[in-house]
């Protein structure tokens, strides 16, 4: 085909991403206008360049946008805590679903550079403000949990609603589930359609482990079962933090195919299968020098490492700088700690997620670190970007909260404590 032949064939879609893939290797801003009529919209970048985009520090990742608490229609006094995302499997939409103290806001972000808020739900009637609440996805429907919020239960809200807002409004549950009063997070298992609710309050507690849930018809959640690793957490009643379920695939011909509960456990990591939850089965339990408070973690894709988060080691002095902790779990009746890796910063890193060869992580002074785990055992830093403002107190927790970095455009979601919800790119 000749050359003025395939220029006449690109689309404007096809112009738009190579203009702003080339100004963000040159490191300009760029903003593409076109004509009236056209489905278009503006579109601005604002790469990294030299260090700063739009002044906050960056290594390697571009900012798209970013939305203020007030934006996402928090009042002055409310925080912001957990991110999830959903793609609209009719439309391809991508959508942020942002948590804060009073409830959980939701973010058309399918044109990145132009983030739409479209309203929120609010917390359960009756419960109380609180710094954690937690949300993930599971059959275009959401399921919200908060941590010492009094009664609350699990929310569940359709996610299809979304499709067809025009302006910003108020949302209601599609149902409520009462097992639990509260919970500070929620880990489900999409290929077996069960929720994990953890450290719970009132109801049916498990120890503050795992209080299991079919969720297989969302609209109608049943209670399935319990667990609790006997002899973890700060109280040995089996507390779990924050769990990754998965139907295990790696290296180990014994767990093959099961159900297996990877947990931070505060002070211990756990492994479990409980595929059976009426009877599941504790595997292994594994520490670590310096452990301050077992906080979350995530598996590699080929369920052979797992990477972990330590909350407090930075706060109690056994860690001087960010640590993420390295685990062979290839044998899973002997997790074996194989490495620790230090950031280049000090702030307590705080949720962690895998996709491919990259390690998202979010630090609650210094905002996302992104490291290549090209080699599993040996993390090198590939981009960083600080959603702490300059100037800000970096005594407090102002920095990022928690990342996802699971949408097939390649737009990463972060969620700062103060500074709203940053959306961005790594190169």
């Amino acid at each position: 085909m000749k050359r003025a032949e395939r220029q006449r064939r690109m689309s404007p879609q096809a112009v738009v991403h190579g203009i702003c893939t080339l100004a963000a290797a040159w490191g300009v801003g760029v903003l593409i206008l076109t004509a009236p009529g056209t489905a278009q919209e503006p579109v601005h970048v604002i790469p990294c360049k030299n260090g700063s985009a739009d002044g906050y520090p960056c290594d390697r990742v571009d900012l798209l946008s970013r939305l203020s608490p007030r934006e996402l229609g928090a009042a002055d006094t409310i925080l912001l805590n957990d991110v999830w995302g959903w793609t609209d499997p009719r439309t391809g939409g991508e959508y942020a679903l942002v948590g804060r103290m009073d409830g959980v806001a939701f973010i058309d972000v399918t044109e990145p550079h132009l983030p739409r808020y479209l309203g929120s739900l609010a917390a359960t009637a009756g419960s109380r403000i609180t710094i954690w609440r937690d949300v993930k996805v599971f059959r275009d429907h959401a399921f919200i949990v908060a941590g010492g919020a009094g009664r609350h239960g699990m929310q569940v809200f359709d996610l299809r609603q979304l499709r067809e807002v025009a302006e910003p409004r108020d949302f209601t549950p599609s149902a409520v589930y009462n097992g639990v009063e509260a919970s500070i997070n929620v880990a489900i298992n999409a290929e077996t359609g069960f929720a994990f609710l953890l450290t719970s309050t009132g109801g049916e507690t498990c120890g503050g482990g795992a209080h299991i849930v079919d969720i297989g018809d969302p609209l109608d959640p049943v209670f399935a079962g319990c667990f609790a690793h006997p002899g973890t957490g700060r109280r040995l009643t089996g507390t779990t933090h924050d769990a990754q379920c998965v139907v295990y695939h790696g290296p180990d011909e014994t767990y093959q195919g099961r159900e297996i509960c990877l947990s931070a456990n505060e002070t211990a990591i756990s492994v479990a299968d409980l595929t059976d939850k009426r009877n599941p089965n504790p595997i292994a339990t594994a520490q670590y020098p310096g452990l301050g408070y077992a906080h979350q973690g995530w598996l590699t894709e080929d369920h052979r490492h797992f990477y972990s988060t330590d909350e407090m080691d930075e706060m109690t002095g056994t860690a001087e700088r960010q640590r993420t902790l390295i685990w062979d779990v290839s044998d899973l009746d002997d997790p074996l700690l194989v490495k620790e890796y230090f950031a280049p910063v000090g702030g307590p890193e705080h949720n962690l997620h895998v996709r491919g060869d990259r390690l998202y992580v979010t630090d609650k002074r210094a905002g996302l670190r992104v490291l290549d785990i090209g080699d599993p055992e040996n993390p090198v830093e590939a981009g960083y970007f600080d959603t702490t403002s300059p100037g800000a107190d970096r005594t407090r927790f102002v920095g990022a909260w928690s990342v996802y970095p699971f949408f097939e455009s390649g737009s990463v979601l972060v969620s700062s404590r103060t500074g709203g919800l940053f959306v961005v790119r790594p190169r």
